[in-house]
């Protein structure tokens, strides 16, 4: 097998033995294997040639980008195909407003080509700096622009892939619309591997907003603060670009980690929400002859009425770009805080927008009731729904944790919610598929893997939990 990988991708590109240690573990580092080997293809064809000759002898295969998911999906005893070699930005079509990316570019580098011609790629969060086209594309990423911009479904044109036969497809039209048949486009997309190898992508673009305005809000109730953004939306026809809440055990977890920053507010206050416009008409952007900006003064013209009448207690607004970075700093440090304390067990749920209160006090119910000494840490989208309740347990129980997952399941489940938001489904939420997916669209699922991928060679053992015998 290393023979012949090596005839492919040549001896410069494939790492075995000790040298792919890096590639055995990801940012979460709670899960370690030990790969076959890592091959570092650097066309499709490269690709093409490393999935045949799995299918030939055969052996499981992992696709992988940045190894910055959570949920073990790119881990795993396999071939391992790196694709930090297919890096490229082939194109940015300024007046189609498109990106035309192989699977190995990094997310900040799209950013800083599209933002190159006054555009943006809007999916962002915090791992962008490493996180790969393959990976948010195999993942379904979300992050914080999701309730302006939706999801990455919503902001892919078009795909090249290689499938568990070798054989490419090449999806890579930039079309907006297109009904010709099924759209295996969005059923590789969130698959994390295990239908087919996605290569190279399409991306949307939007244009680049003239100016923010964005503001931390101290308040007193989370059950205003949804009241209070569908207002800001009506307000600003839509322009809301995120919407996020962070309670005020999750700021002092920051300020905890960066000794150097401080609380937003002199007094504390029990909700605290990052909200952010995003402005396109110059009548908005362009500065005053005072050098005020029109969206941030509007902003703080709507701030300032729901001050007067108790909806808020407290706001900053920033007024300059590195002021919205330092707001933006505490959001984007979620995995640190996460990480701060071993043994943690992640929940990455979604529930209707009108009910993340009720969960949040539900869920912190039932912890107390299973596992009295553990602690928690609580951050949101709240403008989506989606809610990283993340638990550190009293203890490395693992039956305590599948205790707490399933109670938390429960509520979710109650809520009318989903288990899984933005994070996937790797080997970390088998348990929860098996127990919570809708046992018919499990079953459709099974037969187009056995479909596609006869001989199980992509990706092995995720997303789809085995089959339970009755």
């Amino acid at each position: 097998m290393i023979e012949q990988l090596t005839k492919i991708v040549g001896p410069k590109n494939i790492l075995t033995g000790a040298d792919t240690a890096p590639y055995g573990t990801d940012i979460s580092g709670m899960r370690t294997a030990q790969p076959l080997a890592v091959v570092r293809p650097a066309t499709v064809d490269e690709v093409s040639g490393i999935v045949r000759l799995a299918n030939q002898i055969p052996f499981p295969i992992i696709p992988v980008g940045g190894r910055t998911g959570l949920c073990g999906g790119a881990i795993g005893e396999a071939v391992i195909i790196s694709f930090e070699r297919m890096d490229a930005i082939r194109e940015i079509s300024a007046a189609a407003q498109t990106a035309v990316v192989e699977a190995g570019a990094i997310l900040s580098n799209i950013h800083a080509a599209a933002d190159a011609q006054n555009l943006v790629f809007p999916l962002t969060f915090g791992a962008k700096g490493s996180a790969r086209v393959g990976g948010f594309l195999g993942t379904n990423a979300g992050g914080s622009n999701v309730v302006r911009y939706g999801n990455t479904r919503d902001l892919v044109l078009g795909i090249e892939a290689v499938l568990p036969t070798g054989e490419i497809v090449d999806l890579m039209s930039g079309l907006h619309k297109n009904n010709s048949g099924y759209d295996l486009r969005h059923l590789l997309i969130g698959s994390e591997g295990t239908l087919g190898i996605i290569t190279a992508a399409t991306l949307k673009l939007h244009p680049k907003p003239g100016a923010y305005a964005t503001a931390m809000i101290g308040m007193q109730n989370l059950s205003d603060a949804l009241p209070m953004l569908n207002e800001v939306q009506r307000e600003t026809g839509g322009s809301v670009e995120a919407f996020e809440y962070m309670p005020h055990s999750y700021v002092q977890d920051y300020v905890n980690l960066n000794p150097a920053h401080k609380l937003p507010f002199d007094h504390p206050y029990p909700v605290n929400i990052l909200i952010e416009i995003g402005a396109l008409a110059p009548r908005d952007c362009i500065p005053n002859d005072a050098g005020e900006i029109p969206v941030v003064t509007y902003l703080e013209s709507i701030l300032g009425r729901y001050l007067e009448s108790g909806l808020i207690s407290d706001a900053i607004i920033a007024q300059t770009e590195a002021q919205r970075l330092d707001l933006w700093a505490r959001r984007e440090a979620a995995a640190e805080i996460a990480s701060m304390r071993p043994n943690r067990l992640t929940n990455d749920v979604a529930v209707p927008l009108d009910k993340v209160e009720t969960f949040l006090t539900r869920a912190d119910a039932v912890l107390h009731d299973v596992d009295p000494g553990a602690d928690t840490t609580v951050v949101a989208h709240l403008g989506d729904g989606n809610v990283h309740y993340t638990v550190w347990p009293s203890d490395d129980d693992p039956d305590r944790k599948e205790r707490i997952m399933e109670r938390v399941e429960d509520i979710v489940l109650d809520l009318g919610g989903s288990f899984s938001a933005e994070h996937g489904i790797g080997t970390a939420k088998l348990s929860s598929m098996t127990r919570r997916k809708d046992k018919a669209a499990l079953a459709a699922m099974r037969a187009i893997k056995a479909a596609l991928d006869p001989r199980n060679i992509m990706n092995p053992g995720k997303v789809l939990p085995p089959e339970q015998v009755e």
